[in-house]
């Protein structure tokens, strides 16, 4: 990965991050990274615990943000949040959900954040 895209990814997270604490969802963690991959975000919306998908790109000539979610990459989260629940000692009764927040940008300039709450289920 190049190092522009890669700071057009942290900046993207860092919307996203912004984005949510302004909503009310207390953040616990970034960057969660097990063997399977990396979960951008997991937070506490309320009475759930919020595995969160951050998805940012400059161009929608290939297709929008919310289109490079797909089925394997679903598993890999739902694969990597039962894993951070195992390790962590959460309790089977507490209510989870898989968000998506996929960031349209040129330049920083003209950006589209959309929050998809409950994109994916297991």
């Amino acid at each position: 990965m190049n190092d522009d895209r890669r700071k057009f990814g942290k900046w993207g997270e860092e919307m996203a991050f912004n984005f949510l604490q302004a909503k009310g969802f207390k953040i616990i963690k970034r960057n969660y990274r097990s063997r399977w991959g990396e979960i951008d975000i997991i937070a506490k919306d309320k009475e759930f615990l919020v595995f969160v998908e951050v998805r940012a790109k400059t161009k929608s000539i290939h297709g929008h943000p919310l289109e490079t979610i797909t089925l394997r990459k679903q598993n890999q989260v739902i694969r990597m949040a039962k894993e951070y629940i195992a390790f962590n000692g959460i309790p089977d009764s507490l209510p989870c959900r898989f968000d998506v927040i996929a960031i349209l940008s040129q330049a920083h300039e003209n950006t589209e954040l959309v929050h998809l709450v409950d994109a994916f289920r297991p």
